[in-house]
């Protein structure tokens, strides 16, 4: 087992990533850029160790900087979390050169399933239902076009080497396909460094639903079940839960054995998803994920299994610790991501400085935080602050779970789509299971906060300023004189 991880990542996925570490009895570093060195993430690790300016390029993506900070701190292992370099098949490989343990799957798996059309191919030597489209990055846009007739319109054109919605564009006709094309080319070379791009059938109204799973070394590998994921907004995932209401126990069979194909077919290793479209009863292969999903705590809260420590073990050469007999998922999980966001403003970020955090609590409330009072949001990272989790009996208790929390969580000082969420949790449509892919495009586009929640939140603040000046806190924006916060409140997250 490894003595010292270090923590290739920031936010809330650092932390969580440093608590397991810390009930486990590893060391961790944290690294950071110049414009974390008050992040929580840097409070909560061992070691912290500054990687270079703000600039992601020229810290949390440098190689360089990355290995030697771990070679430097002894670290035998280092963990990208999710986003950043936790896809990235050169820094893998790159680890693997060094010595040192990368926790996720071997270079190569990643390389073979990062590129969408080459995991189409595994996945149809596999036997494992794929949606019509091509096998290969087109040549040119003469061949898109030839390749749309062929399937029919509607269809999506996607970046062959990345994912997130980054060059993905959905064309209904042929007179938007050239426009398209190109517009999905530019952005797939700006974000991927890849222009390179393909084509599939497009569903109009399927669910998203991906499955678990880990392996490990010694070729065991298991499935946890499902994950909805169909509450999207521009392709980024913003609601999931655990179980899926349109999975029945037979499909849920079928999907988890399809994964577990997909993963002995790719040599898979360690966490990763295998995500599918669901369209009328048939499940279709959209891509695996070879890494931890932001997503992955509603599957620890029902099947009772960290995450994290299982990546930890398994990247360590242990076999699993369960075999597939031993997953039995109980209960329902709802999880939120909160995000520093104007849902008023098209969902723009809303970087700032917190000015007051009350997250909610309770049996079965989980929050999985990156953040505390005074801390200032960048901007020039991922907005995610945190991920809120309910747990309950069942898919009822939970969405009444989760709309308290939702409607305790205070964050003062940014925007959140904090509302945005409660106003979906709520609504008819979530809480009949009605959900589909663009659902937020087709029914809360625009939105607009209900002012009876502006009416609170200004209560709210009117409260906080009040109980800040008698506690001679720091207040800021109503013109008094300015006052320090004591120390003892401005740590963070900290121990003796």
């Amino acid at each position: 087992m490894f003595k010292k991880i270090l923590i290739a990542n920031r936010g809330e996925i650092a932390v969580r990533i440093i608590r397991t570490c810390r009930e486990m009895g590893i060391e961790t570093v944290a690294v950071y850029s110049e414009a974390d060195e008050l992040a929580l993430h840097v409070k909560c690790a061992d070691e912290a160790v500054c990687i270079g300016p703000a600039m992601p390029r020229e810290s949390y993506l440098n190689f360089d900087r990355i290995i030697q900070a771990a070679k430097e701190t002894g670290a035998e292992a280092i963990h990208p979390g999710y986003g950043f370099l936790s896809e990235n098949d050169q820094f893998a490989l790159r680890c693997e050169k060094e010595g040192i343990a990368f926790i996720g799957p071997p270079s190569g798996v990643i390389q073979s399933l990062g590129d969408k059309t080459e995991a189409r191919r595994i996945m149809q030597n596999t036997d494992v239902p794929v949606i019509p489209g091509m096998d290969k990055p087109a040549e040119n846009f003469a061949e898109i076009s030839r390749y749309a007739e062929t399937i029919g319109y509607p269809v999506i054109i996607k970046a062959a080497a990345g994912g997130g919605g980054k060059g993905m564009r959905i064309v209904h006709a042929p007179d938007q396909l050239e426009s398209l094309f190109v517009s999905a080319v530019s952005e797939a070379q700006t974000a991927f460094g890849n222009g390179a791009v393909y084509l599939e059938k497009y569903l109009a109204k399927p669910r998203h639903v991906e499955i678990q799973i880990l392996a490990d070394k010694h070729g065991n590998v298991i499935h946890l079940g499902e994950r909805e994921c169909s509450i999207q907004r521009r392709h980024q995932k913003i609601i999931e839960e655990s179980p899926s209401k349109a999975v029945t126990p037979e499909l849920r069979e079928q999907m988890g054995q399809a994964a577990v194909n997909a993963a002995r077919a790719s040599g898979y290793q360690n966490a990763g998803t295998v995500e599918f479209l669901l369209d009328e009863g048939q499940f279709y292969f959209l891509e695996v994920n070879t890494r931890l999903q932001v997503e992955h705590p509603v599957t620890e809260m029902i099947a009772g299994i960290d995450l994290v420590r299982e990546q930890i073990k398994i990247a360590s050469g242990m076999p699993l610790s369960y075999s597939q007999k031993d997953i039995q998922p109980r209960g329902h999980a709802i999880e939120c991501r909160i995000y520093a966001e104007d849902p008023e403003n098209n969902f723009m970020p809303s970087p700032g400085t917190i000015l007051y955090l009350k997250e909610p609590a309770g049996p079965g409330i989980r929050v999985d935080s990156g953040i505390y009072s005074g801390f200032s949001v960048p901007t020039l990272y991922d907005p995610i602050l945190s991920k809120l989790i309910v747990y309950a009996e069942d898919r009822p208790a939970a969405i009444e779970k989760m709309m308290r929390a939702l409607a305790e969580y205070a964050i003062l000082g940014i925007k959140t789509q904090i509302p945005f969420l409660l106003d979906v949790i709520r609504s008819e449509r979530f809480f009949h299971g009605d959900t589909w892919t663009r659902l937020i495009d087709d029914e809360f586009s625009p939105w607009k906060q209900d002012s009876g929640d502006a009416v609170l939140a200004a209560i709210a603040y009117a409260a906080y300023r009040s109980s800040s000046r008698r506690r001679g806190m720091r207040v800021t924006g109503g013109g008094e004189e300015d006052r320090f916060q004591s120390p003892w409140e401005t740590l963070g997250s900290w121990m003796l």
